[in-house]
């Protein structure tokens, strides 16, 4: 007698065992979720650049700071990283400066640290969740190992019971399992991609709002 068996993709997930499917469903879960914050950070990256184009050629055309600074104040909502940067540092220098008897060196270190502050904050908003795909990246391809191994142990276990064991008979359990680590590497492979990408990106950025920030204190001093 010949039995045929049903290998499509969607009959050999349904035909999983329950273990199986829910590590199944796990993977599918990260991957959308994985996804979803590859083209959140894509745009993010993408205007946080063109946004700091537009501030240092401003800057750089040799502007009042003043009225530089008002522009950045009346524009919080939708300024850029570095925009924020300038204000938070520029705020500070002009407090300082109102207050008698402050020497030059502490007022550039409050405007150095208020700088710094809001850098951090900036930087922190720029990696959220890069994280996740970090985690979604390296985790990914052991969990639908475990599916794998689990559902080839379950084959395994049930041609214990059987008569006679053939390729036929143990066949779409190990295909079943299989896809496990199908999935996780499908899960896997584009969150390290993107991973890899963005944490480029943020060392871009990083370098030039330390770099722009070096330049502005060195204006403000020489100002001073």
């Amino acid at each position: 007698m010949n039995i045929t068996h049903d290998m499509s993709v969607l009959s050999l997930v349904t035909g999983a065992s329950l273990l199986v499917q829910l590590v199944m469903a796990g993977l599918v879960l990260a991957s959308i979720f994985s996804w979803y914050y590859i083209f959140i950070k894509v745009f993010t990256f993408k205007r946080a650049a063109r946004q700091a184009d537009k501030f240092e050629r401003d800057f750089w055309a040799g502007g009042d700071l003043n009225e530089l600074f008002q522009r950045a104040v009346n524009a919080r909502d939708s300024a850029g990283s570095l925009e924020r940067i300038f204000e938070a540092g520029f705020r500070e220098f002009a407090k300082l400066r109102k207050q008698s008897g402050q020497n030059i060196s502490v007022v550039m270190d409050g405007t150095r640290r208020a700088m710094r502050a809001t850098y951090q904050r900036e930087m922190e908003y720029l990696e959220s969740h890069l994280s996740f795909l970090a985690s979604v990246g390296s985790v990914s391809p052991y969990v639908g190992l475990f599916g794998t191994v689990w559902g080839i142990m379950n084959s395994f276990r049930s041609l214990a019971n059987a008569g006679q064991a053939t390729l036929a008979s143990v066949a779409p359990g190990l295909a079943e399992a299989l896809i496990a680590t199908a999935i996780g590497l499908f899960a896997a492979i584009p969150a390290v991609v993107a991973y890899n990408r963005f944490a480029e990106d943020v060392n871009r950025l990083a370098t030039r709002f330390d770099s722009f920030m070096e330049e502005f204190s060195n204006i403000l001093q020489r100002q001073s």
